[in-house]
């Protein structure tokens, strides 16, 4: 289970996270939602350890951050690889880091999983649609068997066709892999079709949160219902209903 505790975040002579407490056992999906500026990517850098935390602490299964693994997956996925090296060599990167053997049956079910042709591996990002990045970019997410897999914004680079798409086959492969999500989003839509639970998050501080059909019937902030009917008003939550 991943445990986040009273973690705050300084950046210059402001907090950019304060207070904030989350936790996200194996197998389930949190969804952090908030405007830009609200601090989602710090929390993301946070968990990475990339970020160093002014108080609190963050653990995966009782461990320090430190010790346990978790993938990320980007927002912009072609800045996701090295525009030099082929997709293939990319995706191996986290078991070469971790010192793990490359596993050829997993690589062809999961590219099976997420409907990439394996041939596709051999090309450069530039030589891919920005689609295909991302879904390569949830494969190399997963081939080292994370437990906990954080994406940022991953569907937002996407058109509304291949964001349902992308969506499904992310859900459909943490069903058979059992691996911990935790999502950051503006998109309350996408939020609400696939977390078990949403944290609405406001100038760095968590201002509710709870199940997810709980939060959308009945909202406890008058920030969480402009957040709800904002998405009821652009169609968002009929779209993914």
């Amino acid at each position: 289970m991943l445990t986040v505790e009273n973690v705050a975040v300084r950046r210059a002579n402001t907090l950019a996270l304060e207070g904030i407490t989350l936790s996200l056992a194996q197998g389930r999906t949190l969804a952090v939602v908030g405007e830009s500026g609200a601090g989602k990517s710090t929390l993301i850098g946070a968990i990475l350890g990339l970020v160093p935390c002014a108080a609190g602490e963050i653990a995966w299964a009782g461990e320090p951050v430190r010790t346990y693994r978790p993938s990320l997956v980007m927002q912009e996925p072609r800045r996701a690889f090295n525009p030099r090296l082929s997709l293939r060599r990319s995706v191996c990167e986290p078991l070469v880091a971790q010192g793990l053997p490359r596993d050829e049956a997993r690589l062809s079910r999961l590219c099976q999983g997420l409907e990439i042709q394996p041939d596709l591996l051999d090309r450069l990002p530039s030589q891919v649609s920005i689609g295909q990045a991302q879904r390569v970019g949830i494969l190399r997410a997963l081939i080292a068997s994370p437990p906990l897999v954080l994406f940022d914004e991953p569907l937002s680079a996407l058109d509304a066709v291949t964001q349902k798409h992308t969506a499904r086959l992310i859900a459909e492969l943490q069903s058979e892999e059992g691996f911990a999500a935790l999502i950051v989003t503006h998109d309350l839509g996408y939020a609400a079709a696939y977390a078990d639970e949403i944290a609405v998050l406001k100038a760095g501080k968590i201002v509710e949160g709870g199940p997810t059909a709980a939060f959308i019937d009945r909202p406890q902030t008058e920030y969480g219902k402009s957040l709800r009917n904002a998405a009821f008003a652009l169609g968002a939550l009929e779209q993914v209903a």
